[in-house]
């Protein structure tokens, strides 16, 4: 009969792992606490996410509606634009695209500001999205008025 199939209650059996079941060995933890988690807790909320889902959509409509009203002020003769990193696509539809890229960054700032360990920072993390928006609503509202 094999030796791990045996009854036994010898100390090299106990040394060895296996208990008294035959065959069975008998496993302990290394560490008594639980593992710590790999990725630190999350401190936004789904209200916070919902909010945050809006301010993207009102931050990019808002830059959408900027880039309308600055491509017709300019196409019209009325004005230039003012942006210098901007201005060579005025003139065409990439404006659309290169107003989106401000919104964009804003948006991942508000996100790591919700998620900050930091109290004061997460108590403001609306502030980048909402200040892009107001701002590309303004100067939307400023270039349409400007054409006749």
């Amino acid at each position: 009969m094999p030796k791990a199939a045996a009854a036994s209650n010898s100390k090299d059996d106990a040394d060895a792992g296996l208990g008294t079941d035959a065959g069975t060995p008998s496993f302990e933890p290394f560490v008594e606490s639980p593992a710590k988690p790999a990725v630190a807790d999350s401190y936004e909320t789904a209200r916070q996410r919902d909010i945050w889902y809006g301010l993207v959509a009102v931050g990019h409509g808002a830059a959408v509606f900027d880039s309308w009203t600055t491509r017709r002020a300019v196409s019209s003769g009325y004005g230039v634009e003012g942006n210098p990193l901007e201005r060579p696509f005025a003139h065409s539809g990439a404006i659309y695209a290169t107003t989106q890229v401000t919104p964009l960054i804003m948006d991942y700032v508000g996100r790591r500001m919700m998620r900050s360990s930091r109290t004061w920072v997460r108590k403001a993390w609306w502030i980048p999205q909402a200040a892009n928006a107001g701002l590309s609503v303004g100067a939307g509202l400023h270039n349409y008025n400007v054409v006749p």
